[in-house]
């Protein structure tokens, strides 16, 4: 069974570092293969993974609908058929294969550009399929979101086991981390646990955040601390997986990975 976990978070939290975190932990202590999910356009997962990255799910989609559009002309599309006489499921499927960045523990798929003018509908239900059927053949799928929660269940049809909603030390970051925990009652996929976590605190959080932190619908996983590190990485374009194992960030995430799934 795959294990999915989600994460969000307004912009700026750091969201994408702990997403790279996560991916260490699972790659450097369990079995299996991992799939990242970059679905945030403004996102650079591969960057923090150390992966390049070609294609994108949003590129795929640009080219199928020119595709559409010119088989349209000879008769094919009307069918579900592509030129050449393949299926339309049958070209997506080996379009996101061949645009899956590959490592030998961890593979990232970007969902890249959003939609742009025109019908996406039937191909992003497709599209969404393909994805959700390749991720099936991971042990764990990692999905690092857009700032809020509104489109997590228009990039999936799976349950999501774990969202971690990453916020930073300040009222107004609780703030929209409240509003997106709400979100997830409203999405059209199950979430089964969700946690929140305090990303870059300087020493102990504050009395008053951690009170404010009580009174809201979603349990705390934890803070983590403020890392120099991961901007000296950033800053010199080093992947942050490459980060030691007594990276504080990283033993920081660690540990919370450790509460949340069980170990196998």
């Amino acid at each position: 069974m795959t294990t999915t976990i989600a994460l969000a978070g307004k912009g700026g939290v750091g969201k994408t570092t702990v997403a790279a975190m996560v991916i260490k932990y699972l790659a450097l202590n369990k079995q299996g293969a991992v799939l990242a999910i970059d679905a945030d356009p403004s996102s650079n997962l591969n960057m923090v993974l150390g992966l390049e990255l070609g294609w994108t799910v949003g590129d795929i989609r640009e080219d199928m609908l020119t595709k559409v559009k010119e088989s349209l002309k000879v008769g094919g599309a009307a069918m579900g058929a592509m030129r050449g006489g393949m299926s339309k499921r049958d070209h997506l499927t080996y379009e996101v294969q061949a645009a899956l960045a590959e490592s030998p523990r961890v593979d990232l798929i970007a969902m890249g550009r959003s939609e742009g003018p025109g019908c996406y509908c039937a191909v992003n239900h497709n599209l969404r399929e393909v994805v959700d059927g390749i991720s099936n053949s991971y042990e764990y799928v990692v999905i690092d979101n857009e700032a809020g929660m509104e489109h997590l269940s228009r990039r999936t049809t799976r349950n999501v086991q774990h969202l971690l909603i990453v916020s930073d030390p300040t009222q107004r970051g609780l703030a929209a981390a409240e509003r997106i925990a709400g979100f997830r009652h409203e999405l059209d996929i199950e979430i089964e646990n969700a946690y929140l976590i305090l990303n870059r605190v300087s020493g102990h959080a504050p009395t008053e955040l951690l009170e404010r932190i009580g009174k809201m619908d979603i349990e705390f996983l934890g803070g983590i601390p403020e890392d120099a590190e991961i901007g000296e990485y950033d800053l010199g374009g080093i992947p942050l997986v490459d980060l030691s194992e007594d990276s504080t960030t990283y033993r920081a995430v660690a540990a919370m990975m450790a509460r949340v799934i069980l170990e196998e």
